[in-house]
């Protein structure tokens, strides 16, 4: 086994007051001894066992900084595997796991510190593989992970569509992928550069990211030692953002130590330069894609407000937190009256300009903290946050006389019916929206053009 014993002096005195321990946490860590630590012994660049048994990689350095700024000694303890290093932290013979993603399964036996590197998931796919906007869409693929990873968790859980094959290592992932014995991986960007570039498996490329699948690799501390998961925590907010990307750029940076062919050294060069480069501009145009698609997912295409998708998911989080902390929250339901007169009289493409023009009028009305959304046809919902049912009745009667003093490109004034309801305790999204929806009709039914409240 390897001993690895921490200086706190290596990060420096003015570093270990910027983590402001108390002197009862320099005791507990000063009284504790070493710590065992497992890692995932074939995780390149992130962390390794190299031939000698010493760990190292871009979460070696980092994990290590943090442990020098907390003058915590420790002790990595050899496996085999990650399936190993996560059982020997499971049973005790490892206190720490030094770098890893926080999941609910993990939660059952760990405590996480603050991420000590962030770095984006992409899936990864043989050259001729189409860009991959949304992978639920996907039927019949197959997708590849090593061995006991949270993204194989994680998918497993969210895209019941795609078929799970595993693998030893990353290595053998990414094999499988350039081999067609898989259609893809989803794998940290880091990795999946360094390991591509390494091993020349230029056949394969980056075709998406998933949004909300990014790695926040954190160090992972036994549920029983809150006290040291606290000053670890307070260790890695100490270090800085320039000090991760040197460590990156140490590990992810080509050595060519001893060549006699300069011509060809100028070669080799300029290809990765150009791997880089198209590395970097296929990302920039992924995120530009993702985040225009992300905006189209949300968006009534019409009208440009939140669409009934964008819409509900806000409505479910909003209710939840309503219940949760007892916060008033209520909703504004309202449509276009006899709408239907309009498209006869005037032809649906008149129809969609005044649902338009109601829709500026709309945004333009409601409060910051509000958001106003397309229903479904001419029926529109605004989410008032903090919001009583008073407010709110008073909020629908501004939209009802905004909306009255709209020019509308019919020449004739339009107006809406509104129908309010505030969240009750016992109350639940779908039972909110009916008391919303029977207010609406009990405004339609008095005749037109007015709020009620439920």
């Amino acid at each position: 086994m390897v001993f690895l014993t921490c200086l706190a002096c290596l990060a420096g005195p003015a570093r270990a007051e910027l983590a402001d321990f108390t002197p009862e946490e320099r005791a507990y860590v000063r009284d504790l001894g070493p710590v065992t630590v497992c890692v995932d012994p074939d995780w390149p660049p992130f962390e390794r066992l190299n031939a000698r048994g010493q760990y190292e990689g871009v979460g070696a350095d980092l994990f290590r900084l943090a442990a020098e700024v907390a003058g915590l000694r420790y002790r990595i303890v050899p496996t085999a595997d990650w399936d190993e290093s996560v059982a020997a932290s499971k049973d005790g013979r490892c206190r720490l796991l030094a770098f890893l993603n926080q999941t609910p399964a993990r939660d059952e036996w760990l405590l996480f510190t603050p991420p000590l590197f962030t770095d984006a998931n992409v899936f990864i796919t043989r050259e001729e593989h189409f860009f991959i906007a949304d992978p639920a869409e996907l039927t019949g693929e197959t997708i590849v992970f090593p061995s006991g990873t949270s993204m194989e968790e994680r998918v497993r859980r969210d895209y019941p569509n795609l078929r799970v094959l595993n693998s030893a290592s990353e290595r053998e992932a990414l094999d499988m992928v350039s081999e067609r014995k898989a259609d893809m991986t989803l794998r940290s960007l880091v990795v999946a550069a360094y390991t591509i570039k390494k091993e020349g498996l230029f056949n394969l490329k980056i075709a998406g990211k998933l949004p909300g699948y990014d790695n926040a690799l954190r160090i992972g501390v036994s549920k029983d030692m809150p006290q040291l998961r606290d000053i670890l925590s307070k260790a890695v907010r100490t270090i800085t953002p320039a000090e991760r990307e040197e460590i990156v750029n140490r590990h992810v940076s080509i050595n060519v130590e001893t060549v006699t062919d300069y011509g060809l050294v100028g070669r080799i060069a300029a290809g990765f330069a150009l791997i880089v480069a198209i590395v970097v501009a296929w990302n920039l145009r992924i995120n530009k894609l993702y985040a225009e698609l992300e905006r189209r997912s949300r968006t009534d295409p019409l009208t440009g407000l939140a669409n009934r998708t964008h819409l509900d998911a806000v409505l479910r989080q909003e209710a939840d937190r309503a219940e949760r902390y007892n916060r008033p929250f209520a909703v504004i339901l309202f449509d276009v009256d006899l709408f239907k007169a309009v498209n006869d009289a005037h032809g649906h493409l008149v129809g969609d300009k005044v649902l338009k023009t109601l829709a500026k009028a709309a945004q333009a009305t409601v409060r910051a903290s509000d958001m106003v959304g397309r229903w479904g046809g001419e029926e529109f919902l605004v989410l008032c946050p903090e919001t009583d049912a008073a407010s709110a009745l008073v909020l629908a009667e501004r939209l009802r006389l905004a909306v009255r003093g709209e020019p509308f490109e019919t020449g004739s004034v339009q107006t809406v019916s509104l129908g309010v309801a505030a969240f009750a305790p016992g109350d639940s999204v779908d039972s909110l929206l009916i008391r919303a929806d029977d207010a609406l009709y009990r405004a339609k039914n008095a005749g037109r053009d007015r709020a009620m409240a439920a």
